[in-house]
């Protein structure tokens, strides 16, 4: 692990790389049809915020436990999010080419969510003990 000094939730990769997937999220919604702003296009936009808010959330919390749970609510957002992509190109609203590098970047936010999760799992099983 590398040294740098986490100060604040806007240090964390998986914070900085959920923003990025969220910034993808909305710009890829002014592809959708004009029909689709209040449905899915509003989906889209609030399981893609939801999953840095709820990282940084859970960083102010300032307890590993209940970090792990805003965590977790991230990661639901973002298989939400996922969900709403793949439903949109089923439904021809855009192409899987336009969701691609969004869902490339879920599954590695995924694995980093997963990885963290189980870091402060153990430290807290550790501590406990």
């Amino acid at each position: 692990m590398n040294n740098v000094k986490i100060r604040s939730y806007q240090d964390l990769d998986i914070w900085k790389r959920g923003m990025n997937i969220a910034e993808m999220a909305y710009r890829l919604t002014k592809k959708f049809p004009y029909e689709e702003r209040y449905n899915m296009v509003s989906q889209i936009k609030r399981s893609a915020d939801s999953i840095p808010a709820n990282i940084a959330e859970g960083w102010g919390r300032k307890m590993s436990k209940e970090f792990i749970h805003y965590l977790r609510i991230a990661s639901g957002s973002l298989r939400e999010l996922e969900t709403h992509l793949l439903l949109s190109e089923r439904c021809d609203m855009v192409c899987l080419t336009d969701i691609k590098p969004i869902l490339t970047e879920t599954e590695i936010l995924s694995k980093q969510i997963w990885s963290l999760q189980y870091q402060l799992q153990t430290r807290n099983n550790k501590v406990t003990k």
